[in-house]
């Protein structure tokens, strides 16, 4: 078994000192309750709600960052992926995520998929996600809207990954009472249609207006929910056997890769 954790915290816009000493303590936490992988959610460093590109480029870091330190050293033997503003070298803007250990930077990912004001301020990605091939399995990092985009995630799972990790900051839409969120829902059918697990971590609090729906949660290849989060600020901890994703085998005679008719498409 694998254990995941999503530390669902509120970043305040702007304040990177603070939200690093918030999310490497909540790291700290997913780590003592034994946690192999820690996700964080997007833009965990810096906030979401930038009123401009300015505003976005003075919360901005670049990947080797030692501000990062607190998260490798409160990695302990886990793997965390959190989010991040980028400065890139070539001076502009991303919305990236890094996965990192205790032993340094594994892989930093850009948000292929821009949403909404995002497109405003940052540049997107320019290459797909790797596959991480680490201790705790084989990690593919997204960035929320990426989710949603079935060519993205099932390249992964075709590229053998066991989980999709996906920092995430979910705008609240209106929704039927007693309904998962409508991105919880995608996720689970992301992980059901590939055999894959999937962790995603939103975030908590209330930014400029902005509500958020608090939706983090950890679901198995057989696309149900493991865990999940209420409202506020939670550590969400789930396991989940990576090795299930080996066997994309519904029935006998089905599977989810294997009857792909990549012949027609």
């Amino acid at each position: 078994m694998t254990r995941i954790a999503c530390a669902q915290i509120a970043p305040t816009l702007g304040a990177v000192a603070d939200n690093l000493e918030l999310s490497a303590d909540a790291v700290a936490g997913a780590v003592g309750q034994g946690a192999d992988v820690v996700v964080l959610p997007e833009l965990a460093t810096s906030g979401y709600m930038f009123a401009d590109a300015d505003e976005a480029r003075s919360a901005a870091l670049r990947p080797d960052d030692p501000a990062f330190d607190v998260w490798r050293a409160a990695a302990g033997g886990a793997i965390v992926v959190g989010g991040f503003c980028e400065l890139g070298d070539d001076g502009l803007l991303y919305n990236s995520a890094v996965a990192l250990d205790r032993d340094g930077l594994l892989a930093t990912y850009r948000k292929t998929h821009l949403w909404d004001r995002e497109k405003l301020i940052f540049t997107p990605g320019a290459e797909l996600p790797a596959v991480l091939r680490t201790r705790h399995g084989a990690i593919a990092v997204m960035v929320c809207y990426d989710l949603e985009f079935g060519e993205v995630t099932r390249r992964v799972a075709v590229d053998g990954a066991e989980l999709i990790a996906a920092p995430v900051n979910w705008p609240v839409f209106p929704r039927p009472d007693g309904e998962h969120p409508g991105e919880v829902i995608t996720a689970m059918s992301t992980a059901r249609l590939n055999r894959i697990a999937i962790a995603v971590c939103d975030r908590a609090g209330e930014e400029r207006g902005q509500l958020w729906t608090q939706g983090s949660a950890i679901i198995d290849p057989d696309g149900w929910v493991v865990a999940e989060a209420g409202p506020g600020s939670a550590l969400v901890v789930g396991d989940v056997d990576l090795s299930e994703t080996h066997d994309k085998s519904l029935t006998e005679h089905v599977d989810v890769l294997a009857d792909r008719r990549i012949d027609l498409y």
